[in-house]
C-alpha cells in the first residue's frame, strides 16, 4: 500500500477533506452542505452521452481532449478550485485522490483543465475543457487520478478549514506491452491451540498482495490450512475480494481459519485468482498465484510427553557422560600408580 502522506499543520488550524467522486458509482457525484451544493459530470460527446466517469486508450505521446460539467445547485454563487491529482487506493480499500499541494507524477500530471478556477451562479453550469498529454516516456498499462472540484470553507468558531472535494474518476490504459501480475508475499501462519489434546485451534494466515505489473488488478482469495501428506485441510470460508490495486500497490491481509486440528507440522496455502477488468468494464481472470509457509502445531499432551521425552535423553545422556568421566579417571589413576611402583 502506498504510503499517505499527512497535511501540514499550522498552529491551531487543521485541514479537514471530504471526497466524493463519481465513477465509482452511477450518476453525478454530489456536494452538499446548507446553501452550498453542486455536482461534476462527464460531459456528452463523442465519447458517450451517460459515461459514470472518464476513461482513455492513449499511446504514449498522445493526447485528449474531453470537458468536465459543474452545475450549482445552491442558492448562493460559488468558487470553485479546479485541478487534477493521482489516485491511490486507502487503507479501506477505496480509491482516492491527492490533495492539491501533494504532488501528482501520473494522471494528475497530465491532465491540463483549461481554467483553474470556477465562479458559478445558482442554478448555472459551467464546462471545464481539458486535455490530457500522455508523456513519450510513459510506463504502459493502467494509471488512474481524477479532475477534482475543491471549495475550501473556513469555520472560525471551530479553528478550522474544511476542504471540500468533488471529482470525476479519469482512467488511462497507455498503450504497450500490458503485463498483469499479482505475487503473494511475506506469507506466514500461527496457531493458537488449547491445552486440550484433542480440541482445535485457529491458525491465522498473514501476507501482502503485491501488484507487480503493470495493469489495475483485483483477485479472488482463497486461504486453507492442512496437516502433513496433505491431510486435514480446512479452508477459511468465503473471503471478500481484494480492492483493485493500481501497478506497484500492496495491500495487507490477515485471515483467520478455525477449527484447525493440531497436526504437528501445518501448511498454511494462500491462493489468489488474479481478475483483469478491461476498458469495456468485463473480468478476465488470469492464471492463478500461490504461496505457502508452514508453523508447528502440536497437541499439548504430545507436547508434554515430547518434552519428557528430550528431558530424560538429555539427563541420560549427562549420566552416560559422567560415567565415561569416572571410568577414564579411573584408568588415569591405576596408570599413575603402576608407574609410581614400577
Amino acid at each position: 500500500m502506498p504510503t499517505h502522506r499527512r497535511p501540514r499543520l499550522a498552529a491551531l488550524l487543521v485541514l479537514f477533506t471530504a471526497l466524493a467522486l463519481t465513477g465509482l458509482r452511477a450518476g453525478p457525484a454530489t456536494a452538499a452542505d446548507g446553501d452550498v451544493s453542486w455536482t461534476v459530470r462527464t460531459a456528452a460527446n463523442g465519447y458517450g452521452d451517460d459515461r459514470s466517469s472518464f476513461g482513455y486508450a492513449v499511446n504514449p505521446g498522445g493526447t485528449v481532449e474531453d470537458t468536465m460539467v459543474v452545475t450549482n445547485r445552491g442558492r448562493s454563487t460559488l468558487r470553485l478550485a479546479v485541478y487534477a491529482s493521482d489516485g491511490y487506493t486507502t487503507d479501506a480499500g477505496q480509491l482516492d485522490l491527492l490533495t492539491r499541494e501533494k504532488e501528482s507524477v501520473g494522471v494528475g500530471a497530465w491532465v491540463h483543465p483549461r481554467t483553474d478556477t470556477l465562479t458559478i451562479k445558482p442554478g448555472k453550469s459551467a464546462d471545464v475543457p481539458f486535455t490530457v498529454t500522455v508523456p513519450k516516456n510513459a510506463t504502459p498499462g493502467d494509471h488512474v487520478g481524477g479532475l477534482l472540484t475543491s471549495l475550501k470553507q473556513s469555520d472560525t468558531a471551530a479553528g478550522i478549514n474544511v476542504d471540500r472535494r468533488l471529482g470525476v474518476r479519469l482512467a488511462l490504459r497507455v498503450g504497450g506491452e500490458l503485463t498483469p501480475r499479482l505475487a503473494v508475499e511475506d506469507l506466514h501462519v500461527d496457531y493458537d491451540g488449547t491445552v486440550n489434546p484433542f480440541a482445535k485451534g485457529t491458525a491465522t494466515v498473514a501476507y501482502t498482495v503485491h501488484n507487480t505489473g503493470n495493469a489495475l488488478l483485483s483477485a479472488r482469495q482463497d486461504v486453507s490450512v492442512q496437516g502433513p501428506f496433505g491431510r486435514l485441510r480446512t479452508a477459511a470460508g468465503d473471503l471478500d475480494d481484494t480492492p483493485k490495486l493500481l501497478p506497484g500497490e500492496r495491500w495487507t491481509v490477515k485471515v483467520p481459519v478455525r477449527g484447525v486440528a493440531p497436526g504437528v507440522r501445518l501448511t498454511a496455502t494462500a491462493e489468489l485468482l488474479p481478475l483483469l477488468t478491461d476498458p469495456s468494464g468485463s473480468t478476465t481472470p488470469l492464471k492463478p498465484v500461490e504461496a505457502t509457509a508452514h508453523t508447528w502445531a502440536v497437541p499439548w499432551l504430545a507436547g508434554l510427553l515430547l518434552l519428557v521425552v528430550a528431558v530424560t535423553s538429555l539427563l541420560v545422556r549427562r549420566a552416560r557422560a559422567r560415567r565415561r568421566e569416572r571410568e577414564a579417571a579411573r584408568v588415569r589413576e591405576a596408570v599413575e600408580r603402576a608407574l609410581q611402583e614400577a
